[in-house]
């Protein structure tokens, strides 16, 4: 199933698919924060070290299949297959964007 996605949130996908973590941190407003595996990453830099920390652990893929919006938040699901505990597994990945930018994520199962 082809979705489509938001610049900001296609961009964040692309970069993590390639596993380049500063441009994921790119993708994200300065001020901005992750919530994964019940940690806090706040601002670019130690979003870009997650991402960096987080693709040398596994290697994974994710695969987006659908997009909802709820509130202010965009959810996209996606498939993620990999070398980690609980492969594969659907993530719900809760975007809030500011402009071009992505001010908020949450990854849960």
């Amino acid at each position: 199933m082809d979705i489509r996605l938001p610049g900001p949130i296609e961009a964040y996908f692309e970069a993590d698919g390639n596993r380049n973590a500063d441009a994921v941190a790119e993708c994200f407003s300065e001020d901005a924060v992750v919530r994964d595996e019940k940690n806090v990453h706040a601002g670019r830099t130690a979003i870009r070290r997650w991402k960096a920390e987080a693709s040398t652990k596994y290697s994974y893929t994710v695969e987006p299949f659908a997009i909802e919006v709820e509130g202010d938040r965009t959810v996209v699901t996606g498939h993620v297959v990999g070398n980690f505990p609980g492969s594969p597994v659907d993530l719900r990945y809760f975007f809030r964007l500011t402009g071009e930018k992505i001010a908020e994520l949450e990854i849960l199962p």
